[in-house]
């Protein structure tokens, strides 16, 4: 089956897709085709290192036919806008988290992608339920858990940063950072578990970093159920265990843990699940231990090659899953500049 030409735009952060696409067996159903950057210092090292032609026309990659699929790794802020651009020349899109600050923009090219029949993918919330969440939800059902009740969760790893005058620096574009751009995927996560947030709180800190906004926060949300969840984030901690992402679910009937304790995870992409639940006779039991090679958060480039190919796809997310856990950034934004708490919006909300 012949390869799908791919272009990477933005390579701030998108110099790691490069190497990802170059490197990783995952990727082989790609071929990349063309780079493009404002910044002719990054465009330059990556076109040196991989004999790859680049350029600084956004332009220039919707208006060339070769080019079947785009990967969108520019901030968050107006991304929505390069994404209509991109699926309106005929191209589908990869892109990354957050999606959009902007949740009227989100959800209005996502429903335009899909009269379009265009493929909007992005690694968080991934296009297909990932393994670890899939397998929680199978035990739910399996071992009669009950309702979810509860949630903790924490993601931490050690930056000291200064101000460089980029979207991490302006609290509209980036609203209280470490949540935003690491606690983003429990948010997605929790989504997946409990479904609409009802409202909000917030606290925020800046410990180490010279930026103007925060490197230190925590994020309680109430869901409509009546879930209550716990996201603890934070870019001053070094341990060893950076962007561990762990998890303590609680259930009715048991408790499910995600890479919790002092057991090392055998890296970001990974996770060990493990259940616990109570017995009348025999007390506490583990129930179930599994290790998940490829867990939340990662990008499904088979998935995404699946869709192009008009292939069906399983368990797939909706744009309502999408902008519900942007929903939740944008209540957290007005939270944070505000007294402390919001509500989440019953229409779609831009902070």
């Amino acid at each position: 089956m012949n390869k799908i030409k791919i272009a990477i735009i933005g390579l701030n952060f998108g110099k790691k897709i490069v190497d990802q696409l170059m490197t990783d067996e995952s990727t082989a159903d790609f071929e990349l085709v063309k780079v493009c950057d404002l910044d002719t210092n990054n465009l330059k090292q990556v076109e040196e290192q991989y004999i790859i032609s680049g350029t600084t026309d956004f332009n220039e990659i919707l208006n060339d036919p070769e080019i079947d699929a785009v990967g969108l790794f520019t901030g968050p802020s107006g991304r929505a806008d390069f994404l209509k651009k991109i699926i309106s020349s005929g191209k589908d899109v990869m892109t990354t988290k957050p999606f959009e600050v902007d949740c009227e923009a989100a959800l209005e090219v996502l429903e335009k992608a899909q009269e379009m029949g265009r493929i909007i993918h992005l690694n968080s919330p991934a296009p297909c339920l990932p393994h670890d969440l899939n397998l929680i939800k199978k035990w739910q059902i399996k071992h009669t858990l009950g309702r979810a009740i509860s949630c903790n969760m924490s993601v931490w790893c050690s930056y000291r940063e200064v101000a460089d005058g980029s979207w991490y620096d302006d609290p509209s574009k980036c609203p209280v950072p470490p949540i935003f751009r690491l606690g983003i995927y429990l948010i997605n996560d929790l989504v997946q578990i409990f479904g609409e947030a009802d409202s909000v709180s917030v606290t925020s800190s800046k410990i180490f970093t010279k930026r103007p906004t925060a490197d230190n926060a925590n994020l309680t949300i109430l869901f409509k159920n009546g879930a209550i969840a716990n996201i603890f984030a934070s870019f001053c901690i070094n341990d060893g265990d950076a962007y561990k992402n762990s998890m303590s679910l609680n259930f009715e009937n048991g408790t499910v843990y995600r890479n919790v304790g002092i057991k090392q995870s055998q890296g970001m992409e990974n996770a060990e699940l493990g259940l616990i639940m109570g017995d009348f006779d025999k007390g506490r039991t583990i129930v179930e231990e599994e290790f998940i090679p490829v867990c939340s958060g990662q990008y499904q480039w088979k998935n995404f090659a699946k869709a192009i190919r008009k292939e069906k796809l399983t368990d797939e997310i909706t744009p309502k899953d999408i902008v519900s856990g942007l929903k939740i950034i944008a209540a957290m934004s007005i939270a944070d500049q505000g007294n402390g708490s919001a509500k989440i919006s019953n229409s779609v909300c831009m902070p």
